[in-house]
């Protein structure tokens, strides 16, 4: 190893999927970079943009094959402190290459290369004639009054976004420009923008949420995790709005994650209509462009509430201040390829490094979060009650066993179905398998199609007709005739949302039939105009998959079935019960949420099965007792700790022989982590690749990062590595 003495070496982390730094030459024109700031560095024939590390005080390359630092981008770190220190904590936990984290991190045109800076903005401010004006001089324009008094309350100038989030319109600001007004200047930089004043006055709330937003807003400014734990339709999101406006009151900036901001356009509506402060939206929906400009803004200071899915947990903000997570249970808030993170225990550390509070908020916490509460690590608030009086629907076990379905719904279900229309209200069919039907049969000889990449069925769909593997995306046409037999008596087996949609439409001609699935809202805007069609009460059904379990409020509904509980119940996951009492719970809360009771008929062979008994007879609360105790006897998360290595080749053989080696490693380390397996993955083969696990489990935490990092490092140097593509996944939620 080389000491260094006069040569200036930076240390960078580099967007590629080795677990280590890299080293290069400062050339003497160059000032040494801060730790954060990009730079730019050749790396093999390319030309990459790296973080700066730092700078080491030894290096084992020699000096000579050293390459240069080819620019500095930035004059500082990108990243504040906190979140400096977030993002390496994320990839030491999540065993995660630095580089690889650090630059994912940032939006892609940073990533790039592109300058952090945005050009000299516009500002709008008042000229020394609009500065003479006042209020009266305005009274016959009501609207260049609001735009004049915006300007008034801020006289260095403000941008065009934000003007525009205080309630000031683009055509009022023309007129006054026309009047010499108002004038736009170009500023070096645009000065914060947070401001507590309020669009519309917020709800007045019950005692149950008066309590929930003082128990908020004592903790802060300091860091305190609280569960607030409300029944659906309690009033959570109005409890989160005043609880905000406390936060922006005192200047500071507030986060908001989302499970998928695509599926809950009532959220950023109700937000950007409640404040008169900027509200930026972050997701995978944007533009690069876009993406930059809200990261700027919220780094900058400008936005007052960010509001985005998981990857927004590591945006930068000038002035933190909360951070509330809602429906903090929800799966999507892992990612699950790349870089594995859990957006909400990340945001619980990034809350602790910022010393601000953070609220998750959910009618069916995670196991885990309750966990945590049950240790006093996080304190809970309960919303026991419906906020506007609005009574708990009834749930039903409808038993059919023995009954002849039609299009997947028993003869009570369309009964049901028929007194709730006839009464005026709206109808709900929940069913999380979209497509026409899951299998294409051959009647005569039992022949099914098959998915010629996966061990897995692909779906019939209609619209356009073809059969579509969901876990591969592959494509074809159905064939016209058995390829076994050679029968053209090919039938769809099983019942989608497209089936269901086209039988409940022929059913029911004279009321609207509504579907809502990922292939009927791929169109920007689609999702929100059909919930739009229910906003007038009218009588309606709507069709759709587990994207209506997630934060919307159909007042108008008051009848939920829910066609197909069973095919959870017996999931080889031990997470699946968890997943399904919190999926019926989620659902069943779209019911009677208005003014009219609500009624949720839940279909089922196993009527009798101990988990719906609970949940019929006691509640969420009472299952997740019962699940927690399960999980403690069998020492499963949360009362362990998992790692899930995967790895999978286009060979059979390769992806076990690899994890065979890397469980070779593990004993001969003499952890005290169970290791189990390797064994094929439940779906064996997916994408034409065969796939295989090896599970690492330890009651302590430490023991089990300790053995990953020791064993990450061996299996690097494995020449059977370069075979097999492989991943670790620390706090695995899924285990296919």
């Amino acid at each position: 190893m080389l000491r260094l003495s006069a040569m200036k070496i930076v240390q960078v982390a580099l967007p590629s999927p080795l677990r280590r730094c890299f080293d290069y030459l400062l050339p003497v024109a160059m000032t040494m970079p801060a730790p954060g700031c990009r730079v730019r560095v050749p790396f093999g024939r390319r030309e990459v943009v790296a973080l700066v590390v730092g700078e080491p005080t030894a290096t084992e390359v020699p000096l000579a094959k050293l390459k240069p630092i080819l620019a500095v981008i930035d004059q500082k770190p990108l990243l504040p402190d906190a979140l400096w220190r977030l993002a390496n904590w994320s990839a030491q936990y999540y065993q995660h290459p630095l580089g690889d984290a650090l630059l994912q991190m940032l939006p892609v045109l940073l990533r790039q290369g592109e300058s952090s800076t945005a050009a000299a903005p516009q500002l709008w401010r008042l000229t020394p004639r609009g500065m003479a004006l006042t209020g009266n001089d305005l009274q016959r324009a009501p609207k260049q009054l609001v735009a004049w008094q915006i300007l008034h309350e801020h006289p260095e100038g403000l941008g065009e976004r934000t003007l525009m989030a205080l309630g000031a319109a683009r055509e009022s600001l023309r007129a006054l420009l026309s009047k010499e007004v108002v004038e736009l200047v170009s500023q070096p930089h645009t000065l914060p923008v947070i401001t507590a004043a309020l669009a519309e006055p917020p709800l007045t709330l019950n005692a149950e949420q008066a309590l929930a937003l003082t128990a908020i807003t004592q903790t802060q400014p300091t860091f305190q995790v609280s569960l607030l734990h409300g029944v659906t339709g309690s009033g959570k999101t109005e409890v989160y709005l005043q609880a905000i406006a406390s936060v922006l009151a005192r200047g500071q900036q507030v986060l908001v994650l989302v499970p998928e901001i695509g599926l809950t356009p009532q959220t950023v509506t109700r937000f950007r209509a409640r404040f008169r402060c900027l509200v930026v939206v972050m997701h995978s929906g944007l533009t690069d462009r876009e993406r930059w400009q809200a990261w700027r803004e919220a780094a900058q200071g400008e936005a007052g509430i960010v509001i985005g899915t998981r990857s927004a947990v590591y945006v930068p903000l000038l002035k933190p201040g909360l951070i509330i997570i809602d429906e903090e249970h929800d799966a999507s808030f892992k990612q699950q390829e790349g870089f594995r993170y859990h957006a909400r225990d990340v945001a619980v550390r990034r809350a602790q490094l910022e010393q601000i509070p953070i609220v998750l908020g959910s009618a069916t916490p995670s196991l885990e979060t309750l966990a945590n509460v049950a240790a006093g690590r996080y304190q809970r608030i309960g919303l026991t009650q419906r906020a506007g009086g609005a009574q708990a629907p009834k749930v039903s076990a409808l038993d059919i066993r023995g009954q002849r379905l039609q299009d997947g719904l028993a003869p009570a279900a369309y009964s049901a179905i028929d007194q709730t229309l006839a009464a005026g209200g709206q109808v709900l069919v929940f069913l999380n398998r979209r497509g026409y039907a899951p299998v294409l049969l051959c009647h005569d000889c039992g022949w099914q199609a098959d998915c010629p990449r996966c061990d897995a069925k692909p779906t019939l769909h209609q619209s356009p007709t073809r059969l579509h593997c969901h876990h591969c995306g592959h494509e074809r046409r159905p064939p016209p005739s058995c390829p076994d037999c050679g029968s053209t008596d090919l039938r769809p087996m099983g019942v989608g949302t497209e089936r269901l949609d086209e039988a409940l439409t022929e059913r029911y001609p004279q009321v609207p039939v509504l579907r809502i699935d990922r292939d009927s809202t791929r169109r920007k805007g689609s999702l929100a105009a059909k919930l739009d069609v229910l906003q007038d009460g009218k009588p309606a059904i709507l069709v759709g998959t587990q994207m209506l379990a997630k934060g919307h409020h159909l007042p108008s509904v008051t009848l939920v079935v829910i066609p197909d509980v069973d095919g959870a119940l017996f999931s080889s996951d031990f997470r699946g019960s968890e997943r399904l009492a919190q999926l019926l719970v989620q659902v069943a809360g779209r019911a009677g949420r208005g003014e009219f009771a609500g009624r949720v008929l839940l279909q089922t062979h196993q009527p009798e099965h101990p988990l719906l008994q609970v949940l019929l007879q006691q509640g969420f609360v009472a299952s997740a007792r019962v699940l927690l105790r399960e999980r403690e006897l069998m020492a499963l998360p949360p009362y362990s700790y998992l790692a899930l290595l995967r790895a999978e080749a286009t060979d059979e053989q390769a992806p076990l022989l690899f994890l065979q080696r890397a469980r070779q490693y593990l004993s001969e380390m003499a952890t005290s982590c169970e290791i189990w397996g390797p064994v094929p993955a439940p779906m064996t083969r997916k994408a034409g690749r065969v796939r295989a696990h090896l599970l690492i489990k330890s009651n302590q935490r430490s023991t089990l990062q300790q053995a990953l990092s020791a064993l990450l490092t061996a299996l690097d140097a494995l020449p059977e590595s370069r075979r097999v593509r492989w991943s670790v996944d620390v706090d695995p939620q899924e285990m296919a």
